[in-house]
C-alpha cells in the first residue's frame, strides 16, 4: 500500500521518532514553496502520481542548505507533492545502521524511483534493487571508483546521478586556506574513516597538500567519542589549520570542532558554506541548486521512460566561496583583498 503523499511514510520506531515532524515540515514546505512558483506547465499530468523514495543519512528539512535546494528544483521542474509527485522520505540519522532496513522499505513500497544522498545511502540502495531507479548526490568521491558505475557516460545498471566532485575541489579548498594563511605548513583534514566516501575524498585532500608542500595530519575518526582522541592529537601535535571532510557523523559534532577550532586559534575550512555561516573560516563549494537541478532533470527523464544506464552521471559547473571576516579577525587573519574580490559569499 502507498502512503497519502503529504503523510509521513516512516514506520515510527522509538529512535526515529524525532524525525517525523522534520519530514512533515519538509513535505509541507515542497508543498507551500512550489505553489508559489509560476509555471508553463506540469511535468506530467494530475492524474498520474509518481512515488519518489528518498534515502539519506540525515534528515533534510527546509531550513538547510540541501532541504531548500531540493524544494526550489522539484518547483522547476513542476512536481507538487499531492498532485504529481509523493516524497517518502527515509534517514538513518545517527543510526546508519539502519540505512539497510530503510532501504529495504522504499523497495516494498514499489516507489518508481530513488534519491539518494551520501555514499551509505546509495550503496545500500543498489544493495536493495537492481531494477528500480536510483538517482544519486552527495556520494562524496568519484563513483566508478565507488563501484556505483561502470564509467561517467555510460552508467550501466539502474544508477545515475550528479557528482559534487569533492576530490577534484580539494586542491581548491587547500589552496584557498593557503591563500589566507600564507604560513600553512601542517593542516589536520578530520573525516569518517568508516565510509568509503570520505576516505577517498581524504586522499583526495592528502594529494593535493604533497604537490604544496603541506603536511596532512591524518585524523579519521569513526564515533562522536574518537573527537576527543583526535583533538587530543591536534593539541600534542598542532596543525596550521583544519580541514573537516562532510557527513553525517562530522555535521553532527560539528559545534565540538568550532569550539576547539576558536579556542585554539586555528582557521578551519570546510566543503559547504553553512559551516561558514556557522562560525567556520572559509569554503569552496558547488552550486546546490544546480546539483539539484540536474538531479531532477534526470529524474524527470526516467520518469518519462529513459533509462539511468543511458544518462550520463553529471558533474557541477558553478562554485562558490564563502568567507566569514568576523572569524578572521578573531583569529587575527587578514583576508587578501584578492580573495575577498573572489568570494560568493562574505560574512562581515
Amino acid at each position: 500500500m502507498r502512503c497519502h503523499p503529504l503523510v509521513d511514510v516512516l514506520t515510527l520506531r522509538p529512535s526515529l521518532l524525532g524525525l517525523a515532524m522534520k519530514r512533515r515540515e519538509f513535505i509541507t514546505s515542497v508543498a507551500s514553496t512550489i505553489t508559489a512558483w509560476p509555471f508553463v506547465g506540469l511535468a506530467q499530468t494530475a492524474s498520474n502520481v509518481y512515488h519518489i523514495g528518498i534515502l539519506s543519512t540525515n534528515a533534510l528539512p527546509p531550513e538547510t542548505s540541501v532541504g531548500a535546494a531540493i524544494l526550489r528544483a522539484f518547483a522547476r521542474h513542476g512536481y507538487i507533492p499531492d498532485r504529481n509527485v509523493a516524497l517518502e522520505m527515509r534517514a538513518g540519522e545517527d543510526h546508519s545502521e539502519q540505512l539497510p532496513q530503510l532501504a529495504e522499505e522504499l523497495v516494498a513500497s514499489k516507489v518508481d524511483l530513488i534519491m539518494t544522498f551520501s555514499f551509505p545511502a546509495v550503496a545500500v540502495a543498489k544493495n536493495a534493487t537492481t531494477t528500480i531507479p536510483i538517482v544519486t548526490t552527495e556520494a562524496g568521491g568519484d563513483p566508478v571508483s565507488l563501484g556505483l558505475v561502470k564509467s561517467l557516460s555510460r552508467p550501466g545498471g539502474n544508477i545515475t546521478g550528479v557528482s559534487d566532485m569533492a576530490i577534484e575541489l580539494a586542491p581548491k579548498r587547500l589552496e584557498l586556506l593557503k591563500d589566507m594563511v600564507p604560513t600553512l605548513r601542517t593542516v589536520a583534514v578530520l573525516f569518517n574513516k568508516s565510509d568509503l566516501g570520505m576516505t577517498l575524498r581524504y586522499q583526495g585532500v592528502a594529494a593535493a597538500a604533497r604537490t604544496m608542500g603541506v603536511r596532512v595530519q591524518s585524523l579519521g575518526v569513526r564515533e562522536p567519542e574518537d573527537f576527543d582522541e583526535a583533538f587530543a592529537s591536534m593539541v600534542s601535535d598542532p596543525p596550521d589549520a583544519i580541514l573537516m571532510v562532510s557527513d553525517i557523523l562530522t555535521f553532527l559534532n560539528r559545534r565540538r570542532v568550532y569550539e576547539f577550532a576558536a579556542e585554539h586559534r586555528l582557521p578551519a575550512a570546510y566543503e559547504r558554506a553553512n559551516y561558514v555561516h556557522d562560525g567556520g573560516l572559509s569554503a569552496y563549494s558547488p552550486d546546490l541548486d544546480e546539483i539539484y537541478d540536474r538531479a531532477t532533470s534526470l529524474i524527470d527523464r526516467i520518469l518519462r521512460g529513459d533509462k539511468p544506464a543511458d544518462l550520463p552521471f553529471e558533474q557541477p559547473t558553478r562554485f562558490h566561496i564563502s568567507i566569514n571576516l568576523k572569524t578572521a579577525k578573531a583569529l587575527g587573519i587578514i583576508v587578501p583583498a584578492s580573495v575577498i574580490a573572489r568570494a560568493d559569499d562574505v560574512i562581515e
